[in-house]
Order: C-alpha cells, then structure tokens, then sequence
C-alpha cells in the first residue's frame, strides 16, 4: 500500500498484531469473570492455560504492528538526485484550519486517555493493599514502578519518534495500552509490579510524543499556545477520567476495572489513527518527498497557487536534518548542550516539587495550623484557584516569550516554596495566608510543566527532537523518583529545611534557561535552529 502519511507500510502485519494483542488481553476475560463470585478478589487463584497463551501472544502481536508501522526509507530519484527539500516555512503562515483542528482534538484526546493511565494509581492502591493485605510501604512500591517505566519509556519512545516516526511511536504506545490491560486480571501482587512498570513505559513516551507531533504541523505563529493548551487540556481531561471511572465504576468491579480499562481506551487512539498522519518534516527527512508533500498540501493547501517547495521562496536557511541520530550525547555536548542541561534540571526540580513536596504537603500542612481533616479541602480549593493560572500561561507564553515564560514560572514555584520556608520558620499560623501560598504553588509548578516539553519540543532539530523532548519528559519523572525516595528517608518530615532546599534547583534551572534559552514564539522551526547555531557559534 502506498504510504501517504496516514496509511501503513504493512497494513495486514499490522493489523494482524492488534488482533493479536487484543485476543491476548480478552482471553485474560473468563480468569476475571470468575471472580464476581468471590467479590472480585483475586488473589491467590492459579493461573489459567488461556491466560499463559494470551501473554504470550501480545509481544507477538506487538512486534507484528510494529513491522506494520516501519517506515521505508526512500532512495534519491533517478539518476541519484535528491528532490529539493520542501519549503515548510509556507506552511507556518497560514491560519489554523479544519485539518489543524481535527488532529488538535485528536492529540488532546490521546493525551487525556495517557494522564489517565498512571492517574489510576492513586485511586487503585486503596483496593489493592486491602486485597494483597500489604502495609503502605510495600504498596508505595507499584507508585515506584509507575514511575520508573514512565521515565524509561519518556526515553525509549522519544528514540523510537526519530528513527520510525512520530505516528509510529504514538500508536505502538497504545497497544502497550492495550496489552498491559490484563494487569486488571493479574492474581499477584509481582505480576501488577511488572504490568505497571510497562503501563508506564507506553504511558511517558506518549506525552512527548503528542508534542513533537504537534509541534511540526501547526503553523508557526499558533505553535505555542496550542501547545500549552494541549497539555493544560489534555492533563485535566486524564485526571477527570480517571476520577469518573473510579466513581463510577470501581464500586461495581473493584480497582482491577481500572486496569481493565487500557483495552477500550488504547483502542479509542487505535481507531482515531486515520486521523492521525506523518510528521511532514520526517516523511521528508527519510526521502518521502511526495507523501510529505500531500500531508503539507493537506494542512496548509496551495496559497495563491504558490507550489510548497517553490524555489522563488527559499525562507530561512536550511539546517541539515537529514542524518540519523548518533546518539543522546548530542543533546548534552553539541550545540544545544546548554539549554538541554538547563531543561533537565527544571524537569528533576518540578519532580521534586511535585512528586515530593506537594505529595507530602497534606501532612505539613497541620504544621502551619491547618487542620488536618481540612487540608484536602483546602488543597482541593486552591486548585480551583489556580486553575485560572493555566490561560495565563498559555497567554504568556503566546503573547509574550516562550523561554522567559517558562523562566518567569521556574522562578515564582521557587520563591513560593521559600515562601513556605519562612511560613514555618517564622511560625505565622494563618490559614488565608497559607491557602494564598498554597495556590500559588500550584499555579506556578502547573505553568511549569505545562511550557516545559512544549519547549522541548521547538527547540531540538527534526532527528533529535522526539529523543529531546523524551529526555526532557524523564527528567521530570526521574525528579519523582528521587522525591518518593527521600520521602522514604523521612527529608519532608522537616517542612522548612525541604521546601528551601528544593527551591535551589529549580532558582538554578530559572538562571540557567535564563541565559541559554532562545526565542520560540512565532519563529518556524528551521529558523529557531539557525538561531541556536548563530548564538553558539
């Protein structure tokens, strides 16, 4: 089948594995079903024949779909002289159409049912440590794993979008989706710990992804904001739904239904493929010159009969970005060797902050003379409050400056967290103050990361830019390593001393981004390259 940026390369491979992988989730179905006579308790049944199959038939099937998605690298044409390289700055003028819009809907859908996966884990560990009989230490041990997966995956998949491309990547992510649904069906506590680890191995590679994607088919002048809008969006939508199934559907069925649920949801982003195309600028970058040509045309159409690849309209200069990527160590050592190291300490200082600081901050919170039995209610307010803080962001960052956006953000989540220092140190006792300081945290920690792979993902070349943003998505996840691992040791037991000292990084990250960050909004992603080589030059 002619591959157009929509279609597949091995349509029947392809299919045959999402066949494959879902008959393996399904034959999982009757080991379930056995349990509405016990309660849905689980644990302790033996394993059936059907479900060994069914386990391993779903790497089969994966490895089928992902032969299915492979692209085909094209050789120069006849003679062999490469074609001329598409002008895509054409593309970044023209306004947002409804091509731009179906595939925005799509990417915050997708995103939604991504945040939706590892958002269970809160409302899962209840039923779960009560089923396996496990103390909360144990159970804290599958929140580990989560996180874990989800800064491998960041990783893997972000390498994955820049050898075989950014559909490719998002779709193999949600057949992982499907295939560790039979994690809701797992009757040992050691089966979940490795289900979730590759719940969040597909789960933190398809967050980067999505912007990545995003980020090399909307136009210039729009980038940005629907960037941040997308992961404002798509992050809120994840956590309602995971909070509505659970509400819904755990009372019927258990926890386990919330496992379950991969296989409907991973199907949803299966079926909405058609909707979904090639990143234009890769189809190009692997010699697709025509297939790249009809996904631009589909996007940005022919202005004033103006052909896409006309020479009469050379715009910036071009940057090489037709070579494979050799290796991470050109995000840390080459030319974007600056601004990289300054995104990863921002991202482990936001895992910090909110895998460490604010998990714990309930507890705290009875430090500064707030009851503890209204600590979530204040908690719970404050994120109302701070939900206004998202349209500022996505105004700033649109309107104002990208980089100096993201800075302004690092800076205010590092003053408030000294603000909480001295609220403690200086003993005041004010719940309006308290409730003030606490919003303002979570309005400044959400800009955040609402700006921070969308940068990413503007500021990296086409081959590196899914193993950027990928990076930079891990470090966020590996800063939540580091906070579940000294709240183990007992650091957010002294209020004070952790909110300062978790201020320092994320005050360096604002300093550093600060003096390597470059200008993003409304400049095509070419020239944004060219900027970079000219300021390290």
């Amino acid at each position: 089948m002619k591959q157009t940026g929509y279609s597949f390369h091995h349509p029947v491979a392809f299919w045959l594995g999402c066949a494959l992988i879902t008959a393996g989730v399904l034959s999982h179905g009757p080991m379930f079903m056995m349990g509405q006579h016990t309660h849905w308790q689980m644990v302790g049944m033996p394993m059936t024949l059907e479900m060994w199959v069914g386990m391993a038939i779903i790497p089969v099937g994966l490895m089928l779909s992902a032969y299915g998605l492979l692209p085909q690298r094209v050789l120069p044409g006849p003679g062999g002289v490469a074609q001329p390289a598409l002008q895509f700055h054409v593309a970044d003028g023209v306004a947002l159409n409804n091509e731009h819009w179906k595939l925005v809907i799509v990417l915050v859908v997708t995103l939604a049912i991504d945040v939706m996966k590892p958002a269970t884990l809160g409302f899962v560990m209840p039923g779960m440590s009560a089923e396996y009989e496990m103390e909360k230490s144990r159970a804290s041990l599958l929140a580990l794993c989560a996180l874990t997966g989800t800064t491998v995956g960041s990783v893997v998949w972000g390498r994955i979008a820049d050898r075989f491309g950014r559909r490719a990547a998002i779709l193999l992510s949600a057949l992982m989706f499907i295939g560790t649904a039979i994690c809701g069906a797992m009757p040992s506590f050691e089966w979940n710990l490795a289900m979730c680890f590759l719940m969040g191995a597909s789960a933190g590679g398809l967050l980067p992804i999505t912007f990545t994607l995003m980020a090399e088919t909307v136009p210039a002048m729009h980038r940005g904001w629907l960037l941040v809008a997308l992961g404002g969006i798509g992050t809120s939508g994840g956590y309602l739904l995971a909070a509505g199934a659970a509400a819904v559907l755990e009372p019927m069925f258990s926890w386990r239904v919330l496992w379950l649920l991969g296989l409907p949801t991973g199907a949803v982003i299966i079926f909405l493929n058609r909707f979904i195309p090639e990143s234009p600028r890769f189809l190009s970058s692997l010699g697709m010159h025509a297939q790249a040509r009809a996904v631009l045309t589909r996007f940005a159409g022919r202005r004033d009969g103006i052909e896409l690849d006309d020479a009469a309209h050379p715009g910036p200069p071009v940057i090489d970005e037709s070579h494979p990527v050799a290796g991470m160590r050109q995000l840390v050592s080459g030319r974007h060797a600056r601004i990289t190291w300054g995104l990863l300490v921002a991202g482990t200082a936001w895992g910090l902050v909110n895998f460490g600081f604010l998990l714990w901050l309930p507890v705290n919170l009875s430090e500064l003379g707030v009851d503890p039995a209204a600590a979530s209610a204040l908690l719970a307010k404050s994120a109302i409050y701070a939900l206004p803080g998202i349209a500022l962001v996505v105004w700033l960052y649109y309107r104002w400056s990208s980089f100096k956006s993201l800075v302004l953000f690092l800076a205010l989540t590092a003053a408030t967290l000294l603000v909480f220092g001295a609220l403690e140190a200086f003993d005041v006792r004010s719940q309006l103050v308290t409730s003030l300081t606490t919003a303002a945290l979570l309005v400044s920690v959400s800009g955040v990361i609402a700006m921070l792979i969308p940068y990413a993902a503007e500021i990296y070349p086409l081959r590196m830019r899914g193993t950027g943003s990928g990076v930079v998505a891990a470090s966020s996840k590996f800063g939540g390593i580091l906070g579940a691992g000294l709240g183990v040791f007992g650091f957010f037991d002294h209020f004070a001393a952790s909110a300062v000292l978790i201020a320092v990084p994320m005050a360096v990250a604002a300093v550093m981004l600060w003096r390597s960050g470059v200008e993003t909004r409304g400049f095509g992603l070419e020239e944004i390259q060219a900027t970079i080589g000219h300021s390290r030059a």
